[in-house]
């Protein structure tokens, strides 16, 4: 499966995402840790204030990595995406570029954006993912 906004450009086969919480227990917490095809840019829900992030192809080897990445305002979604080793964050709500790109929620289970609205004033919000066993 493809994103509507371009290419996988991480891996031609999938790649591990590990998101961990540097805040939680007294040495982090696991947030998610997802299998997917080599997306080089996706949407994380309910992102903790503070992540740290570690891609790696199948065979372990890493891919890219980040540590103490926040995003200013609020937002249900943040949008990760991998720039030369170099991972960055952006706090969003997520607008027709972002339908097609896959979705990691909390625990690591990850789904494609379907459809997004939101109020203008972020009241509200309402979204639809599908959930397949190969994303």
């Amino acid at each position: 499966m493809s994103t509507a906004t371009g290419p996988r450009e991480l891996s031609d086969g999938a790649v591990i995402w590990e998101i961990r919480n540097p805040d939680g227990a007294s040495m982090g917490l696991e947030f998610a840790r997802a299998r997917l095809d080599g997306y080089a840019t996706l949407l994380v829900h309910a992102a903790p204030s503070r992540i740290e992030v570690v891609v790696r192809d199948e065979a372990g080897t890493q891919l890219a990595s980040a540590a103490d990445l926040s995003a200013e305002g609020e937002a249900p979604m943040s949008r990760l995406t991998v720039r030369d080793g170099a991972i960055q964050r952006e706090n969003v709500w997520p607008g027709a570029a972002d339908v097609g790109r896959p979705v990691i929620l909390p625990g690591g289970e990850v789904g494609m954006l379907l459809s997004w609205w939101n109020a203008e004033d972020h009241s509200s919000w309402r979204w639809q993912i599908e959930l397949s066993n190969s994303v």
